[in-house]
């Protein structure tokens, strides 16, 4: 299968690792994965903060980068991205664009995936052969939970991974407090958010938080690197993408 790689403008600056785990995965598991230079932001955040127009640009950008007829499917490491392609982006073209847009804007939506989607409903495939050898808890991002309803996809992948410790998030279906720009109008709502999320995380005695929206880990990793807790965060590729170091052959 052919599959064009969207990275997300957080990925590209901030955790190209996400990215890099997605392409490194798929290819171990035979897939031809291609990455569209002429990819941008996907314009989420000029739509949830008022600026649908300067919004529009992004979203003919992304209808021509992947639209392309010779990608069977395209993938991003987002919940949050996909989400807006498939939620925002007919919304900005049918008010700011034209039918054509529309049309390309569908075509671009209906086969973009994110990463655990794409395994379990598209390629058919829970266990990846990957192997992490640590304690892990996993937090359900609110737009992968929410907005793409991918259910326990993540979990089940996870659950397939050869030596995980993989425990129980209490009340993990709780937002974390980012939100986008909500953290910054909304700074002492989301810090008592944040707050009762690492608390939980604290519970379970995690070496490692695994999610699936770099956002959502930027967060509460940032909380977490502030209370020195030495838990780390890590996407969710990252893991499906680790495998066991080869045996050295004895000299």
């Amino acid at each position: 299968m052919r599959i064009a790689l969207f990275a997300t403008c957080l990925g590209d600056t901030l955790f190209p690792d996400a990215a890099k785990s997605t392409a490194l995965l798929l290819t171990r598991l035979g897939h031809d994965v291609v990455f569209p230079p002429g990819q941008t932001c996907c314009g989420q955040m000029h739509v949830n903060t008022g600026y649908q127009p300067d919004a529009l640009p992004l979203v003919e950008n992304y209808a021509d980068e992947f639209g392309d007829a010779s990608y069977d499917v395209v993938v991003a490491p987002s919940g949050s991205c996909v989400g807006s392609i498939r939620h925002q982006h007919e919304i900005v073209a049918d008010r700011y664009g034209t039918t054509a847009l529309r049309g390309r804007v569908q075509t671009a939506a209906a086969k973009t995936y994110e990463l655990s989607e794409l395994l379990v409903d598209v390629l058919g495939v829970t266990d990846v052969g990957a192997w992490f050898p640590h304690r892990v808890t996993y937090h359900p991002t609110c737009h992968s939970l929410r907005m793409l309803r991918v259910g326990d996809k993540p979990l089940r992948l996870l659950r397939a991974v050869r030596d995980i410790d993989l425990v129980e998030l209490p009340e993990a279906d709780s937002c974390c407090g980012f939100g986008g720009t909500f953290a910054i109008k909304n700074a002492e709502t989301s810090t008592a958010m944040l707050t009762d999320k690492i608390r939980n995380v604290a519970a379970t005695g995690a070496e490692s938080l695994c999610a699936s929206d770099s956002s959502c880990l930027m967060h509460i990793g940032g909380g977490m690197s502030r209370l020195q807790m030495g838990t780390r965060t890590i996407h969710l590729a990252e893991i499906l993408a680790s495998t066991e170091p080869a045996e050295v052959a004895p000299r």
